[in-house]
């Protein structure tokens, strides 16, 4: 199968994950670390975090149902103040960005695909996206009402690059979102260390990314 397009998920993958924030925040508040990490986990699913990244709460709802969700299980956390830990992040990673610059030379497609979130003036998450401009396309979670691991929001990458899932490469940090990938036939790499992923993206496009 030739491959013509590569998608990128972007924290996790271009930039730092979210969840190295969430571990950040319990080790300043004396919570076991990976606490956070796990309310965070649960609430993605149907919970507040889900609504947030599809645009449906405000920042203020948010931090009020997230707080709600934790306490149901016997946690006390400052929402605000987990989501101000994830802003002191770092920006793109240059092996990432680099290795888009590449496949770009190349002439392979590069999309992004994120579940991300906007504040109550519109801005949305990751921050530098002024740094992202080399890709072809970014659908974002929050501005189109669809999350990962949805399959319509992979449709809508797809048709906004002008290739089927069977001519693209998708790369996430988590296995939950490779899947519904996979099944529309695309080919994944899960993001654990982003040398060891850049290299297997190699090997599948054939090209030298790192």
């Amino acid at each position: 199968m030739t491959r013509t397009a590569v998608i990128f998920d972007l924290g996790g993958v271009v930039f730092p994950s979210p969840f190295e924030a969430f571990d950040l925040y319990d080790s300043r508040n004396s919570l076991e670390v990976g606490t956070t990490r796990s309310i965070i986990r649960t609430s993605s699913e149907t919970g507040a975090w889900a609504a947030l990244e599809r645009g449906e709460l405000t920042t203020a709802d948010f931090h009020a149902a997230l707080e709600v969700e934790a306490a149901s299980v016997g946690v006390r956390i400052d929402a605000a103040r987990v989501m101000a830990t994830i802003g002191e992040a770092g920006g793109a990673r240059p092996a990432m960005l680099h290795a888009i610059e590449q496949l770009r030379k190349h002439k392979y497609k590069v999309g992004a695909l994120t579940n991300n979130w906007a504040d109550d003036r519109g801005e949305t998450t990751p921050g530098g996206f002024g740094a992202l401009e080399i890709f072809d396309t970014i659908v974002e979670s929050a501005k189109v009402g669809l999350r990962k691991p949805d399959p319509r929001i992979y449709q809508l990458v797809c048709e906004q690059l002008g290739v089927t899932p069977h001519e693209c490469v998708f790369l996430d940090d988590l296995g939950i979102n490779l899947k519904p990938a996979r099944a529309m036939g695309m080919a994944t790499v899960k993001v654990v260390d982003h040398h060891e992923a850049l290299r297997e993206l190699g090997l599948i496009v054939n090209v030298r990314l790192h």
